[in-house]
């Protein structure tokens, strides 16, 4: 659980970066090159894997980094950055029920840790979203929502499948990557060509950050971390980036917000572990 929680708290700090430094340079362009910064990161770790496997691998990344971050990205084109936040609450669910489906069995008590976790972030995050919000934006992020969750049950189910032969995350995680990029170059190509995007100092130090620590370190981990616990308790971890993003708002930048809402939520949040871990999933 050490990972998934590490992984949330780097997160908590990209949303404002991602909508304030980064407005302008193309989403499918600058999704793609933090993609290639996080491949070249696991490139020297790279081991040669069975043909299926690398396969598999390649289709997870597809989904999980690719057509997830480029509907992500293009979605602060449309929203505020803490709209986009507030809207990313359902996964929690879209994990639980997922899973459910794939081993066709139903836990009740996975779809119940679901529901209080979106409840808990819910009522942390609310801050009005304007009757404005384009639907666009909503309908992008429950698409990256929704390509997250299936691409993190599906790494698990994949290595899962090799427990004969164990394999490290690290030995495998460049295959993801070339996954994402794969689905993502013909846009990013696109963007290049057409925007031809010139960016400052600063957002190429962003970009680096964002490559390196974002999609390259938290993703490794929470997919890492994905693997060592049950589907109900990373159902909710889904959600424990918000509470973290609030707290490091309050203590590291000073922010002021609604103190009972934080607690609340963040109570919620908790409590939506407790049916998961009575049980074994």
């Amino acid at each position: 659980m050490l990972y998934l929680v590490t992984a949330s708290l780097i997160w908590s700090f990209s949303f404002g970066l991602i909508g304030n430094l980064l407005a302008g340079l193309p989403p499918a362009w600058l999704a793609m090159v933090r993609l290639a910064i996080a491949a070249a990161v696991f490139l020297p770790f790279t081991r040669r894997l069975p043909v299926k496997a690398a396969t598999a691998l390649v289709g997870v990344g597809m989904v999980q980094f690719g057509f997830m971050s480029l509907a992500y990205m293009s979605s602060f084109h449309y929203l505020q950055s803490h709209e986009v936040v507030l809207f990313t609450v359902m996964t929690p669910v879209y994990v639980a029920v997922l899973n459910d489906l794939l081993g066709r069995k139903f836990h009740g008590a996975n779809l119940l840790a679901a529901l209080l976790a979106v409840c808990g972030a819910g009522v942390i995050l609310w801050k009005g979203v304007s009757s404005g919000a384009p639907l666009a934006g909503f309908l992008l992020v429950e698409t990256s929502n929704l390509c997250f969750a299936v691409g993190q049950l599906a790494y698990r189910d994949v290595l899962s499948r090799s427990a004969d032969r164990p394999i490290a995350d690290r030995h495998v995680f460049f295959w993801l990557y070339l996954g994402g990029l794969a689905a993502l170059a013909p846009f990013g190509v696109r963007d290049a060509l057409v925007a031809a995007p010139h960016p400052t100092a600063a957002q190429l130090a962003a970009l680096l950050y964002l490559g390196v620590i974002v999609s390259g370190v938290s993703y490794f981990l929470w997919n890492s971390g994905a693997r060592r616990v049950p589907a109900g308790v990373l159902a909710v971890m889904n959600n424990l980036k918000i509470p973290l993003g609030v707290a490091v708002s309050i203590l590291v930048f000073g922010e002021r917000t609604s103190l009972p809402a934080f607690l609340a939520g963040g109570v919620l949040i908790c409590a939506a572990l407790v049916p998961v871990l009575l049980k074994k999933s």
